[in-house]
């Protein structure tokens, strides 16, 4: 029986060795995406139609090869196809466009004179006037009602706290510069690096120029923190500013506590309009000036908890939620101009969409696939004309996006941005697969990238791919990285294991205060889903991910040694020292029962270095120098963890790079290509 089992082996064997692909040759890649197709992909976002409905200004991105920066200009078109070209142009980075009311004029940011500050251009004439001269550059800007005002955010530098004076140094000496002090929370943030004492204000300026003027006052972070500024709606009159602001006196603790508030444009007076535990945000005052529409939650400290969309009156009174029936998290309300509704964006089951809710809570979908994303956990922007024409950015997994409209329920796209380069480099055809998991044969969703020329009677090594968060979705939009790993003869799974967002608040917290966990299996199941097919060769799979991906990377090793290989991008590997080194440490109320000295055992046992031991796989672990989310000491203590157990594994520190690895092109490009690397120097050859 021995000696028949073998004879078995052999001939297996051998059928396999018939039908692997053979290594990719030049000639076989050049019509494949390349990780250096980074410099050719531009993306379009924050399409912004014009208020008569006729024009759209949007944001396109792009990377330079010789400078290795990402840059941004500003493009037009017509909302029938025509008349395509650039505002703005040459490597500097120009955002945020802004029509006035009237629609005469356009607001955006730019660096064009080095430093980023508020412009105005004329759209009959094409004339641009620079209407700030900021240190601290602005943000968020708003246009009032009657096209005479801009409200942006921006910082005012404070003191920080003082300790000593320190003498000065001897006439011409050279000192050292004087240590820094911090006395806040949250004192460093990912991709910001250490913070300035002080706080984001909101100011309002002419429109013409002139001095701007602090509306905001006081130490709360009035015009935005470090998740970003906060936009001003302006009331109908002109006369208020509605904000989401954190004034609590515990904000540093109560970190997403916002409030709604006005502030009077004149002099600065405010009152709350909203008052519960949890954030309140993104406030839109209706048309007509009697309601104000916002998102939020009650705050009670679940991992995820559904943001929903709120209405209340215009003086705070009467508020209520209207999309309880769509256990999504909303995004981005806008009112439609006759004061209908509001639209909206959110997630449901990895697509990203447009949804519309009128007054009495009767929400429906609009339109699917709203995606502008290199990365299939990205999504889209949208904005409404006074006509009832929407600009979006619509995507696939074959397009990472382009402007459209949607007229009258009717989809067009407008734009072919990566067109002919997709033309010439196909990419990998995305499937979506659905399958139970082992844990309880619950449904998860997923997708495989296949290979460009797929031929499913010969095999094929697989790539297992984890988003992060954990408290995100991946979906069918296009995916770079992904498609590079494809190009070079892989297939690559890429799932919402429990955990994922889109798929309701309970499958979301299937997760809390259990993380990782039973995720695992649902990955693993769909490792053996794709097996199923019978295209992938079992001798040669692999498992990467980042961030959150990064964590369960490490653990899905911990649990199996069916990998041949594994990549960990940026992970945590000790919670109770992530706790105390990220920019993020308020989370311990929402991820833990309580602080790591208080739940030691709880914060150990979830840490990774709790079953390293039993890691068998090699493993390369890969964190920027600058992350600050996931501190490159967590990746620093697995990769000495499993040097110390004698295991094959390598670490990469990337120089000036935050969480995510992609502030410069060529470091995003070191990125793919180690990961594609250390998967071949350990496949099994035939």
């Amino acid at each position: 029986m021995i000696f028949k089992a073998r004879i078995a082996v052999a001939t297996l064997a051998a059928a396999v060795l018939i039908t692997l692909p053979l290594p990719l040759k030049a000639q076989d890649t050049a019509n494949r995406l390349t990780a250096m197709d980074e410099f050719q992909l531009q993306t379009a976002t924050d399409p912004q139609i014009s208020p008569d409905g006729k024009k759209i200004v949007y944001v396109r991105r792009f990377a330079d090869p010789m400078t290795d920066k990402r840059y941004a200009n500003l493009w037009a078109i017509n909302t029938d196809g025509t008349d395509h070209r650039p505002l703005t142009t040459g490597n500097r980075s120009d955002v945020s466009p802004r029509w006035s009311p009237d629609g005469t004029r356009l607001a955006y940011l730019s660096d064009a004179d080095g430093k980023q500050q508020l412009y105005i251009r004329w759209m009959d004439t094409g004339q641009t006037a620079r209407i700030t001269n900021l240190d601290q550059a602005p943000d968020a800007i708003a246009w009032s009602p009657d096209g005479k005002m801009i409200s942006f955010s921006s910082l005012v530098p404070g003191k920080g706290p003082h300790i000593a004076d320190l003498p000065s140094p001897p006439s011409g000496a050279k000192w050292a510069d004087p240590p820094t002090v911090y006395d806040r929370l949250v004192y460093r943030f990912n991709g910001t690096g250490y913070l300035k004492p002080g706080y984001m204000q909101v100011f309002v300026v002419n429109a013409e120029g002139g001095a701007p003027r602090q509306v905001t006052n006081g130490n709360f972070p009035n015009g935005g923190n470090e998740f970003g500024p906060s936009r001003a709606s302006w009331t109908p009159d002109g006369k208020y500013l509605i904000v989401s602001v954190n004034r609590h006196p515990e904000s540093d603790h109560e970190y997403f506590d916002d409030e709604v508030y006005e502030f009077n444009v004149t002099d600065g007076s405010l009152r709350a309009l909203t008052n519960r535990k949890g954030p309140d945000n993104s406030p839109a005052v209706s048309p007509n000036g009697k309601f104000i529409a916002y998102t939020g939650y009650d705050d009670r400290y679940q991992g995820h908890q559904t943001t929903k969309l709120y209405l209340m009156n215009r003086d705070g009174t009467g508020a209520h939620s209207l999309s309880d029936k769509l256990d999504r998290d909303v995004q981005d309300p806008q009112w439609a101009s006759d004061g209908s509704g509001i639209y909206f964006r959110y997630d449901d089951q990895g697509d990203s969409k447009i949804g519309f809710c009128p007054p009495d809570g009767a929400c429906k979908k609009v339109t699917d696939h709203l995606a502008s994303t290199l990365n299939a956990g990205g999504s889209g922007t949208f904005s409404l004309s006074r006509t009832g024409m929407i600009a979006l950015t619509y995507g696939r997994t074959d397009n990472p996006g382009d402007i459209a409209i949607l007229n009258n329920g009717a989809m067009k796209v407008l734009t072919s941005l990566n067109e002919e380069l997709l033309t010439q480099k196909k990419p990998g055809h995305v499937e979506e697969i659905s399958f139970e998991s082992s844990k309880d044969n619950r449904k998860i969703q997923g997708w495989i990238v296949h290979p460009p020329d797929f031929d499913p009677t010969k095999k094929y090594p697989l790539v297992l791919e984890i988003h992060g968060g954990p408290f995100a979705d991946y979906g069918d939009r296009f995916d770079f990285e992904k498609q590079v790993l494809a190009s070079r003869g892989y297939v690559v799974l890429y799932t919402n294991p429990r955990g994922s967002t889109s798929y309701g608040e309970e499958f979301s917290n299937l997760i809390h205060h259990a993380y990782p966990g039973d995720d695992f299996f649902d990955l693993n199941s769909g490792v053996d889903a794709v097996i199923a097919k019978g295209y992938i060769d079992t001798k040669n799979l692999f498992v990467t991910g980042g961030s959150g991906g990064g964590v369960l990377t490490c653990w899905t090793i911990e649990h199996t040694e069916r990998f041949r290989a594994a990549a960990s991008l940026y992970p945590v590997i000790n919670w109770y020292s992530f706790a105390l080194t990220s920019d993020i440490p308020f989370i311990t109320k929402y991820w833990f029962p309580g602080l790591p000295w208080d739940n030691t055992d709880n914060y150990m046992q979830r840490s990774l270095t709790n079953l390293v031991a039993k890691v068998k796989t090699p493993t390369m672990v890969m964190t920027g120098e600058v992350d600050y989310r996931t501190p490159i000491s967590e990746a620093e203590q697995f990769y000495e963890a499993l040097k110390l157990l004698n295991v094959d594994t390598v670490l990469v520190r990337v120089p000036e790079e935050p969480h995510g690895i992609g502030r410069r092109p060529s470091h995003h490009i070191a990125k793919m290509l180690y990961i594609a690397g250390w998967f071949e120097q350990h496949k099994s050859k035939p």
